[in-house]
């Protein structure tokens, strides 16, 4: 027996704490009977669970890691009809991508139908850390990256210290390339971050996030995580 709203949340259908939410608004039955309280439980492989009036089956859950090209976008459909995360990986599962990167970054983005796994590594307060490649405009100065590493004010808050490195300058071109280390996940932050400083970013890759790296794979490559993978990022969360 569990909690309605972590069995919803492990089913895929959403977060944890969005199932809360969908409890609350009567949108739940459990055999028939309407669910409004966060406490109740049920046994997904005995019990009736309806959500939304559709039928709630237990997945078994699934975890990949994508290499996402720039021009993809990070969702499950596009109005456009743009191609998205979605369209590369295998479609007989049914996923969403953790958190979201712009259209026009590239690199490591994690898809899964575990709500509850994927609520963990998107949540600022769980700290996993994201480390990306920016490719800026100009050469910033160390005082600017400090300004970075102690927390810089942007349109909706202070941001948390990041950590950052200078890898290279490109005197001729007029750009640097900078890492970034962050574990918030705000709409375009590091894009906002480097243009607070006066250093609009040219180019953004995500290397890591958390253990994950991009190693062995190409721009459209993806890989299922392996077990211990999952496990690490789990405890990472806890500790």
């Amino acid at each position: 027996m569990e909690r309605l709203q972590k069995i919803i949340a492990q089913a895929g259908i959403t977060s944890r704490r969005k199932a809360e939410t969908m409890i609350q608004e009567g949108r739940v039955y459990v055999n028939g009977q309407q669910v409004k309280e966060l406490g109740v439980k049920a046994d997904i492989h005995q019990d009736e669970i309806m959500v939304d009036g559709v039928p709630l089956e237990k997945e078994e859950p699934v975890y990949y890691l994508l290499y996402k090209p720039a021009g993809v976008i990070s969702s499950v459909d596009d109005e456009k009809g743009r191609r998205t995360v979605i369209d590369l990986v295998p479609p007989e599962k049914r996923v969403y991508p953790i958190g979201r990167l712009d259209s026009d970054t590239s690199g490591l983005i994690v898809l899964t139908n575990d709500g509850e796994f994927a609520n963990i590594l998107m949540h600022p307060k769980y700290k996993v850390r994201k480390t990306y490649i920016a490719k800026v405009q100009g050469m910033p100065l160390r005082e600017s990256l400090k300004k970075l590493e102690k927390g810089i004010l942007l349109e909706d808050g202070k941001t948390a210290p990041a950590k950052t490195k200078l890898i290279k300058t490109d005197n001729k071109k007029g750009s640097s390339v900078v890492e970034i280390t962050i574990h918030e996940g705000r709409n375009r932050q590091v894009r906002r971050m480097f243009d607070a400083i006066d250093h609009p970013v040219l180019k953004l890759k995500r290397e890591r996030y958390g253990i994950l790296d991009l190693k062995g794979l190409n721009a459209g490559d993806w890989r299922e995580l392996k077990p211990h993978e999952v496990k690490t990022l789990r405890e990472m969360a806890a500790r």
